[in-house]
């Protein structure tokens, strides 16, 4: 049976996967993540739901990000760029080499696309 081509993405269903920043990334706080990884396709393309309770971390990416904020706010501050607040309803990409830091005012859930 093939799959479908219709997939909700949803955290009904689907046990999350439990994390937290590298502890050589964590600024402040104790972040906690809980991640529904919805689709992990072959082609190295992931989408899901994501969330953090506060705190603050580095980040660097090699891989390209599509998020949508379903809740919470937070703050994404470019290395050497300017610091930009995020909460629901907010859209935006982050592209490989972006670095700088990730820091959850309210615990936050996002949509995401990852493409490596």
């Amino acid at each position: 049976m093939s799959q479908p081509k219709f997939l909700t993405v949803s955290v009904d269903g689907i046990e999350p996967e439990h994390g937290a920043p590298a502890a050589d990334r964590l600024v402040s706080g104790d972040p906690k993540f809980r991640t529904w990884n919805a689709e992990e396709h072959e082609d190295a393309l992931y989408a899901g739901i994501w969330e953090s309770t506060p705190g603050k971390w580095r980040i660097v990416y090699d891989e390209w990000e599509f998020c949508h904020i379903l809740s919470g706010v937070s703050v994404i501050a470019e290395e050497g760029g300017e610091a930009r607040t995020v909460r629901a309803g907010d859209s935006f990409v982050l592209r490989p080499g972006f670095k700088g830091s990730w820091e959850v005012l309210e615990t936050c859930r996002k949509e995401y696309v990852i493409k490596l």
